[in-house]
């Protein structure tokens, strides 16, 4: 217990320049995706293959979770720097695992040279397991140390208290970035705070506010969701198990749910723009229709129509004095009733028409 105190406040004193540390290893020992890619034989269609043998592989063993990691970092490092043939591919990946198990797990653990020949089927001799474990070794500089996902992901729950089931979620997800081109290259800094993010929202959890967030990791985020419709069948059979709380059952439920969220809302006809509506204060309100001067008048409805006023270019100089005189507006036409048998023909009102003589000051007919 005292041992254990004293470890943790150690730890929490120099924190800060254990985290400095990792993140500048994260940057010395990152792979370079642009790089495998001028390989030869090597082609990104094959990388799947291997990602299931390694898996196998490292659950076989029951090596620890930083392990595998940490084979695919070697891997892919291996990779960037080498070429490699095709027929060496699988053992390139079993000298990885060979390394990555002694840096990290028990002595107990560590795979035989016989059990990993057997599980490549006889393909390699048992001295070539040992040729290229200590040729990876000189290619890298015997720098094996590299800071895994899975470090930074317990850190991340650690310090946001997620439960197990977020962990195993973020844990599948991370594995998934394993067998796509997209994520060699990314920190694995970002790739546990991004995979974390994207296990919360899976699960519907709350979000966690850890601080702002740059393109990087949306775009990562973005990246990660693009690849779950098809999940490798053998990783998809190892997150099944009880004791990872069957996320890869949730994950499948998850992406069903949404696929019928997507074609519930292409079903549904669209919505007609709604229409504009008068308030009380706006319908109360009448436009007055406008008529240019001289214009032809409408169709009589049996309603007479004040005259209108019309424009300033519509007067003439008709007094010696110069001065503008409205001409006499004209009158809307009186509609004709017909007459009716048996009914006398209604006699129409006469209306007269008047201007204003400006110049007597007086209305006039």
């Amino acid at each position: 217990m005292i041992a254990n105190e004293l470890s943790r406040l150690a730890g929490d004193e120099y924190l800060e320049d254990i985290m400095q540390h990792m993140r500048h290893m994260e940057d010395e020992t990152l792979p370079d995706a642009n790089l495998i890619d001028m390989q030869r034989e090597i082609q990104w269609f094959m990388r799947p293959y291997l990602i299931d043998f390694l898996i196998e592989a490292h659950a076989a063993f029951a090596l620890l979770p930083e392990t595998l990691f940490l084979t695919v970092n070697l891997l892919d490092r291996y990779c960037s720097k080498r070429v490699v043939y095709k027929q060496h591919y699988q053992l390139v990946g079993c000298a990885a695992l060979l390394i990555a198990a002694k840096y990290g797990d028990k002595k107990d653990r560590v795979p035989q040279i016989n059990e990993l020949n057997n599980m490549c089927c006889g393909l390699y001799d048992s001295g070539m397991f040992t040729q290229m474990e200590m040729h990876v070794l000189n290619t890298l500089d015997w720098a094996i140390g590299h800071p895994t996902v899975d470090f930074f992901t317990q850190l991340i729950v650690a310090e946001e208290a997620d439960d197990r089931e977020v962990e195993h979620m973020a844990a599948y997800l991370c594995e998934i970035a394993l067998y796509h081109r997209d994520f060699v290259s990314t920190k694995p800094s970002i790739m546990a705070r991004s995979s974390l993010a994207l296990a919360r929202a899976i699960l519907g959890r709350p979000e966690v506010n850890d601080g702002a967030w740059d393109n990087v990791e949306h775009l990562t985020v973005l990246t990660l969701s693009q690849h779950l419709h098809q999940p490798s069948i053998t990783l998809s059979r190892k997150y099944s198990a009880p004791s990872l709380s069957r996320v890869s059952a949730r994950l499948s439920e998850f992406l069903a749910q949404q696929a019928a969220i997507s074609r519930r809302a292409q079903q549904a006809p669209p919505s007609p723009p709604a229409e504009p509506t008068l308030t009380s204060s706006h319908s109360a309100i009448y436009n007055t229709p406008q008529k240019g001067c001289g214009a032809a008048p409408g169709p009589a409805d049996g309603y007479m129509t004040p005259p209108i006023t019309p424009d300033g270019m519509c007067f003439v100089a008709a007094d010696p004095t110069n001065k503008y005189v409205p001409p006499r507006c004209p009158v809307t036409p009186t509609p004709q009733v017909p007459s009716v048998a048996g009914y006398p023909q209604r006699q129409q009102p006469h209306y007269t028409s008047y201007a204003y003589d400006e110049y007597h000051g007086q209305m006039v007919a």
